[in-house]
């Protein structure tokens, strides 16, 4: 197996497989229903809706920037809202979306050619907005970010 696929595989783990570090992603998500998506249980926290859509933001951008091999701008905004009162089909939407993109980057990463990780993606000396670091660090984070907010939604259930 490449690295380029076995990252592949860490991305599917985190997002929808047997993850090391406890549930996946999806997992953490089955059975929440519009209105628990939409819920803010406490003042200045995200709802589970927002952070679906948080990840698919940055899912979307990486696949990009990975595919572009360059920095490019971020087409969505960082934190899109989420609906108050949600419909059951604006959160299937959110879930699909987030659900499209990993895919999409998924199949990027399995096409990509083990010598090209190591390419840096934006200038060396930013960092803030996920730019300036290798594709292979991209990928990493993206795996990192599906399970840090997993289990930000692990504990929003718990209160929603």
């Amino acid at each position: 197996m490449s690295e380029p696929e076995r990252i592949a595989d860490q991305l599917r783990r985190a997002f929808n497989g047997d993850a090391w570090s406890g549930p996946s992603l999806q997992q953490t998500l089955v059975d929440i229903t519009a209105a628990q998506a939409a819920a803010y249980p406490w003042p200045g926290v995200h709802t589970i809706g927002e952070l679906v859509r948080h990840l698919t933001t940055w899912t979307v951008t990486v696949a990009q920037r990975v595919e572009a091999r360059e920095h490019t701008a971020m087409t969505r905004d960082d934190w899109p809202s989420f609906p108050v009162v949600a419909d059951e089909a604006a959160w299937l939407r959110a879930r699909q979306e987030l659900h499209e993109a990993h895919e999409q980057l998924v199949a990027i990463t399995e096409a990509l050619p083990a010598s090209e990780l190591d390419t840096v993606i934006g200038d060396a000396r930013q960092r803030d907005d996920g730019s300036g670091v290798s594709i292979y660090v991209l990928l990493h984070g993206v795996i990192q970010h599906y399970l840090y907010h997993a289990g930000q939604i692990a504990l929003l259930r718990k209160f929603v």
